[in-house]
């Protein structure tokens, strides 16, 4: 049985999902379609929100950790994060030469805010979880909000597959998206939050703990979840324009697409949850890795849509795995004792990472072409693969833990 917290974190999960898929989602075929942006600008689309989290998480981590209770804030945040949406719906009366880069500035200011909700919804959710339920319930609730999430991008995908080109359908969806957005925060304030009295002589935490990269397994770690996230985020630009621009997918197929994806991760939540627990969170890595150097090589080899549908399917399996076991490997090679240290210092790193790789990808399409910057990036995923695999056989005889905790969205690009 689910208790208080539990339920209402779901029921925030669910609006949050539905806020984001009717808009976020289809910010690159708006960008596309309706601002005409340019390779590079869709290309910042995926750079902009993580340099903006490289700017800010330590910021936030100290705010939220000075704070007794941190409810108030992470709702506020999310309220000044999904009232962007609005500003965004006014994008198409400025003028036509400056949407693109009007867009782009909303977009990455919405990501301010958008930081300390992240930090703090973790936080908070971790204290009102206990550890021994936390595997089933991040599981369950994953598959439950990858459900709502899909039941709604197919919803938006037929209700708009005539409005591709129409920027007021755009503009209907954004207004929506803010107000699910403030029930986003009507449920955040609903959560019952434990107050932590802190001793007045009690001593202040450094701001930061240099000794976590003494520790190896920690190292390890940084050194191939960056390496497969390098990969990873490396296509994500090039996805979009090839779905939009090489593909010509419409709102529709682009919806196909993602709920196609969705449907995949819904089933494989619970095996790779299983695989871990028999195997090892870094083993099943190494299959993921592997698996995700399938799609970009893929996708390329055919512009029809019911054959893309059927990639999405494939590399939807291995998204699920990605979702589930990275950040359970953080958990597993973080020092107890460290591991806010830890949490913060690879979420500022996975950041850089974010912002540098995908303007990687768009030079390389630039320069060799889409074909072969998606081989590219293959190869390179197979390689990430391949340090996982070393990191396994580093660490195969040390005992692991095999506790689950994740509250981020994957993204649904393979």
């Amino acid at each position: 049985m689910r208790t208080y917290n539990e339920k209402v974190s779901i029921y925030h999960g669910m609006v949050s999902i539905v806020a984001v898929n009717l808009a976020g989602n289809f910010f690159p075929i708006f960008a596309i379609a309706i601002l005409g942006a340019s390779n590079y600008q869709v290309g910042l689309i995926s750079s902009l929100p993580p340099l903006v989290a490289l700017v800010m998480t330590i910021p936030a981590a100290i705010l939220l950790n000075r704070l007794e209770q941190q409810k108030k804030t992470v709702a506020l945040s999310v309220f000044w994060a999904r009232i962007m949406f609005l500003l965004l719906a006014g994008v198409v009366f400025v003028h036509s030469s400056y949407q693109a880069w009007a867009f782009l500035i909303i977009v990455a200011i919405m990501n301010i805010p958008g930081t300390i909700s992240t930090i703090g919804w973790q936080t908070l959710i971790s204290g009102m979880i206990k550890e021994d339920r936390r595997g089933t319930f991040f599981s369950d609730r994953n598959r439950l909000l990858t459900i709502v999430g899909m039941i709604t991008t197919l919803i938006i995908g037929i209700l708009m597959k005539k409005h591709t080109e129409d920027a007021a359908a755009y503009q209907v969806l954004f207004i929506i998206a803010f107000l699910f957005g403030l029930m986003e925060v009507f449920f955040l304030l609903k959560h019952k939050e434990k107050t932590e009295s802190k001793p007045d002589n009690k001593k202040k935490n450094s701001s930061m703990d240099w000794s976590i990269f003494k520790d190896k397994g920690y190292k390890w770690f940084l050194i191939t979840a960056l390496c497969f996230n390098f990969s990873w985020q490396m296509a994500w630009g090039l996805f979009n324009i090839y779905n939009v621009k090489y593909a010509h997918a419409t709102i529709l197929w682009i919806s196909i697409f993602s709920v196609a994806n969705q449907l995949v991760q819904i089933f494989s939540f619970p095996l790779w949850k299983k695989f871990a627990e028999e195997k090892s969170n870094t083993l099943m890595l190494v299959w993921v890795a592997a698996g995700m150097a399938t799609a970009p090589f893929l996708t390329v080899l055919s512009t029809n849509l019911v054959y893309l549908t059927l990639v999405q399917m494939t590399s939807g399996f291995f998204v699920s795995g990605t979702t589930l076991l990275l950040f359970n490997l953080l958990l597993e090679k973080s020092p107890m004792e460290k591991r806010t240290y830890c949490i913060t210092t690879y979420n500022v790193l996975l950041s850089f990472v974010a912002f540098i790789a995908p303007q990687i990808g768009i030079w390389l399409l630039e320069v060799t072409g889409m074909e072969t910057s998606m081989g590219i990036n293959s190869l390179l995923r197979f390689i990430s693969a391949s340090v996982f695999l070393l990191m396994y056989l580093k660490f195969k005889n040390t005992k692991t833990s095999t506790k689950a905790i994740t509250g981020k969205k994957a993204s649904p690009l393979p």
